[in-house]
């Protein structure tokens, strides 16, 4: 009985520090404070990757500026257009917000 309770209580404490953990990342993006991102905040947020590896600031990462120097070059636009579909794939109430459990739900 005693470790079904002991396990009760550290399964509430597991969940509310996922809860606050949820919430902190969210507020990450939550640039207006109304807790949900919208896909403005999301497209903000992830952009910033974008401009910090664009290290010539000409709008495209090339090869030698991505992760591991590989892949294809890619446009600020083609970025902002895959995380906009990103956006709607977790974006799974379709309500055009994200809250925190569909910011951090693992991608389908």
């Amino acid at each position: 009985m005693r470790l079904a309770a002991a396990l009760a209580l550290l399964l509430a404490a597991a969940t509310a520090l996922a809860q606050d953990t949820r919430s902190e990342y969210l507020q990450m993006f939550d640039r207006d404070g109304d807790d949900r991102v919208s896909e403005a905040e999301y497209l903000a947020y992830m952009g910033r990757g974008f401009q910090a590896m664009d290290r010539n600031g000409d709008g495209i990462l090339e090869t030698d500026e991505l992760p591991g120097g590989r892949g294809q070059p890619i446009t600020l636009t083609e970025y902002r257009d895959n995380l906009r579909r990103q956006f709607h794939q977790l974006d799974r109430d379709h309500d055009g917000y994200l809250d925190a459990r569909e910011l951090t739900a693992p991608p389908r």
